[in-house]
């Protein structure tokens, strides 16, 4: 088994273009196969997530990162599915309210990282404060740069306080792009996941992947990584997250804690 970490680890100095959105490392070579590999990791990961929130010694971070439909949501479902709801946050950052305008925009943040063992996932996160303003020129490139200071002075904090951080970037094509948001427009079961905004930011794309690469290169450390999830498969880009959460997990020393010597003596009546 490939270190998994260092496979989808993101290269100093990463270019987006370089990248294969299409590409499948970790995959078997049979679609069905994979699927039921990643039903197992997700059985797994629930496993292993009970005893982290039992142990309440270690808490997790998972980032998810990407453009309009490269399956965050998706992502979510398929591998943290099986977890039982208690000690897990799934977290949806959308457009700051004006009571979070009101503050620094890490703020809103702050408040939804995982407490000792609980497992919280970003879909979305504090960087669309520097993609999305940026792209449409909301901040300078002066604020955009202190942002990225603040970000990775946050990230240390979160990482020396016991925090890990594993941050996925969701790496899908312009062209698979297009072919999701036809399939939505065609299909009026997935109209609700279609917005028109959605469409208009197409044109941006140049301008994304430029605010991508600063961002992920800006931020790419030891202790808060970004990691590139090719996504145009989406049993692949499933595939990936959970093989890279579930090494993750087995990477700690998790334990359920010792029993209480003093409960064998209790009697239920």
């Amino acid at each position: 088994m490939p270190n998994i970490r260092k496979l989808l680890r993101a290269p100093k100095n990463y270019k987006i273009a370089e990248a294969d959105a299409s590409g499948k490392p970790l995959s078997s070579g049979d679609k069905a196969a994979d699927k039921q590999t990643v039903l197992a990791m997700a059985q797994e990961i629930s496993t292993l997530q009970d005893i982290l929130y039992a142990q309440r010694k270690h808490k997790i971070l998972v980032v998810l990162q990407g453009m309009d439909t490269s399956g965050k949501d998706g992502t979510v479902r398929g591998v943290f599915g099986q977890i039982d709801p208690l000690g897990v946050s799934c977290v949806s950052f959308k457009a700051p309210t004006e009571q979070e305008k009101n503050h620094d925009f890490l703020w809103r943040i702050h408040q939804q990282i995982p407490g000792n063992g609980e497992l919280a996932i970003f879909n979305r996160s504090h960087y669309e404060d520097v993609l999305i303003t940026r792209v449409h020129d909301w901040i300078d490139d002066a604020e955009c740069q202190r942002r990225y200071g603040h970000i990775r002075d946050f990230e240390r904090l979160l990482a020396e306080t016991g925090t890990i951080i594993i941050k996925c970037f969701l790496h899908i094509s312009n062209k698979e792009q297009k072919s999701r948001l036809e399939e939505r427009i065609a299909d009026p079961s997935k109209h609700w996941k279609l917005r028109p905004e959605d469409l208009e930011e197409r044109q941006y794309w140049d301008a994304y992947i430029k605010q991508y690469e600063d961002a992920i290169n800006a931020s790419n450390v030891q202790h808060a990584p970004w990691y590139v999830i090719p996504a145009d498969s989406k049993t692949h880009r499933n595939l990936a997250v959970a093989s890279l959460v579930l090494e993750t997990l087995k990477s700690l020393d998790l334990a359920y804690p010792e029993g209480n010597p003093e409960y064998a003596k209790l009697k239920v009546i």
